[in-house]
């Protein structure tokens, strides 16, 4: 089957969903947080990213012309896992195939209406669409490896003066499914958009994700930070940015701080910064998988059976248990030292918890 007439056939099975106008509260997924999957250079990545653990297998790769999806670029998976959670809870129908404006994109990433940022953001659907991924993630134990695109196709339409009237994308089932039915979701402050470099919004969804409700909040050595982060940067570099960032202290909702070891080992912790006014950052229990207020400890998204406008996947393999946990021993798995040689005394555990 030619690929014109597969991508036809996929379109055809999709119902079209519409994305709701007006403020939403941005959800990101779980495992993008977690895991290495995007270039946090605004220069253009073509060396593969090949991250292992003995659980997960993750190999992003990136064509010659595009170069590899930045973590810029994954505001647009931002503002979509944003639209389907949004979509469900209010028990609206929801599809992989999106139509937007793409002002509406825009405006919820916090980017400007100039002729300039429309082409930047088509410029991200292209690295989003050409960069694959290839991993056992949420597979675990199956021997199952899942490849897919962040976009499977997208298609611009226009008026007769040639401007952008709507974009339509299509999901891959895998980040669909994700969340939509497993709901690896997490609210994040709107202020990370504002944030400028590659390293910081890295950081911010890592400790977003980590971070939850520890009152003595969570601890990594720097090496394991530099070995997560997939960074081209070496060591002495990344060490110098991550003490730069220490010092502006950017992040919404959250404090930094580091610490030396008595062999001279940096820790980098973070905790919920009690001054902040930022909701997101402190109030968000990482058992809350869409964002549902408090008090709930561990709630879905408080409605009724999701509404699916396409046919369900079987072959889904969950791992939401892991993330209903609050990240200790799961955080030892997705880290990569074992494969890598780092020693294990590099693992800085978090004292008390709830």
């Amino acid at each position: 089957m030619r690929t014109s007439d597969r991508n036809h056939s996929e379109r055809t099975k999709l119902a079209v969903f519409r994305a709701i106008p007006g403020k939403l509260a941005p959800r990101d997924a779980q495992d993008l947080m977690a895991f290495p999957f995007f270039s946090l250079s605004k220069t253009s990545r073509i060396l593969p990213i090949d991250f292992r653990t003995p659980d997960v297998t993750i190999r992003v790769e990136a064509t010659g012309e595009y170069g590899m999806a930045t973590i810029w670029d994954a505001d647009v998976l931002i503002w979509a896992a944003s639209q389907i959670v949004e979509a469900r809870d209010a028990g609206r129908c929801t599809s992989r195939l999106m139509v937007a404006t793409p002002h509406e994109i825009l405006a919820f990433i916090g980017r400007g209406d100039s002729a300039r940022d429309y082409e930047r953001l088509e410029a991200a659907l292209d690295r989003l669409q050409s960069t694959t991924i290839k991993t056992s993630l949420r597979h675990a134990g199956t021997g199952q490896l899942h490849r897919f695109s962040w976009i499977n196709e997208w298609k611009r339409h226009t008026t007769q003066e040639g401007r952008a009237r709507v974009v339509e994308l299509i999901l891959p089932d895998w980040f669909y499914q994700a969340v939509l039915d497993d709901a690896l979701v997490l609210t994040i402050d709107p202020a990370y958009f504002r944030l400028t470099g590659g390293l910081e919004r890295w950081l911010y969804r890592l400790v977003r994700k980590h971070g939850g409700r520890q009152r003595s909040g969570w601890k990594f050595d720097f090496q394991v930070l530099h070995l997560k982060s997939a960074s081209l940067s070496p060591y002495r570099r990344f060490a110098f940015e991550l003490r730069a960032i220490v010092r502006r202290q950017p992040l919404p909702g959250y404090r930094l701080t580091v610490e030396r070891t008595m062999d001279g080992r940096e820790i980098l912790t973070f905790s919920r910064d009690k001054l902040s006014t930022g909701s997101c950052g402190q109030t968000v229990s990482p058992s809350v998988l869409s964002g549902t207020p408090e008090p709930a400890e561990a709630v879905i998204s408080g409605t009724a059976k999701p509404c699916l406008c396409e046919q369900k996947s079987p072959n889904r393999d969950s791992e939401s248990k892991d993330y209903d946990a609050l990240n200790l021993e799961s955080n030892l798995k997705e880290s990569n030292f074992k494969d890598v040689g780092t020693p294990p005394d590099l693992w800085i555990t978090p004292g008390e918890r709830r």
